[in-house]
């Protein structure tokens, strides 16, 4: 039986960690479209070349090009034996990203399961991501309410100073919930008409997001 899923939500909500707990337990594959730019930079083809000059010119990698890399991914993936099913991590970002990707799975003969929106308030948000503070040596990465460094602002392994990175700033995480709010949200409405929107409670502990997630598959699975 076959899972296809997405997983939704503002950037700090867990998706990240949910994602890769469900995926380790159902045997689903975690394709990230970050991981598949990366996987082709580092294979040296000629769309190497084309994305290596794309970044480094601090453009954005086109829907074309990741729709292109994506197809090519799922088709290896569903050929494989015991292929049972696909996460989506970071795409669709976009409501056109998102049609793209039923045109994919229409041509490989696979559909949409559910989309799985992870809700989770700013505050929340704001408050989880900016307790993260990284080691400027060892990259070791501590969490000042979670997982706090045994003496504040030095690393436990090396002694080294901690630093906040500017992607965990509080203005930079809003300035991120706000590109979220009005490039990517509009997918929930979206999926909702599909008719395949699953929305849960993120604003808890990972270990109980996690429980969450995978209770909602276990009854997504059970009505397939």
């Amino acid at each position: 039986m076959v899972l296809n899923l997405i997983f939704l939500g503002p950037p700090g909500a867990g998706k990240g960690t949910v994602a890769q707990a469900v995926a380790d337990k159902f045997s689903l594959a975690q394709v990230s479209t970050g991981d598949l730019i990366r996987a082709e930079v580092a294979s040296g083809s000629e769309l190497a070349k084309e994305l290596q000059e794309i970044m480094s010119s601090g453009g954005l990698v086109g829907d074309e090009l990741v729709a292109k890399m994506l197809e090519a991914k799922l088709k290896a993936l569903s050929e494989e034996e015991g292929f049972s099913g696909i996460i989506f991590d970071g795409f669709p970002r976009t409501i056109p990203q998102a049609n793209e990707l039923e045109n994919i799975l229409t041509r490989l003969e696979q559909k949409l399961d559910a989309v799985i929106n992870i809700e989770s308030s700013e505050e929340n948000i704001v408050k989880r991501l900016s307790s993260r503070w990284t080691c400027s040596k060892c990259k070791q990465i501590y969490n000042t309410v979670t997982n706090p460094p045994k003496v504040e602002g030095v690393c436990d392994i090396d002694g080294e100073a901690l630093f906040q990175r500017e992607d965990d700033k509080p203005d930079t995480i809003r300035a991120r919930l706000a590109q979220y709010n009005e490039k990517t949200a509009p997918l929930i409405e979206f999926y909702k008409e599909k008719e395949l929107l699953k929305s849960y409670d993120g604003n808890v502990p990972p270990a109980e997001s996690i429980a969450a997630a995978e209770k909602l598959i276990e009854s997504i699975k059970e009505g397939q």
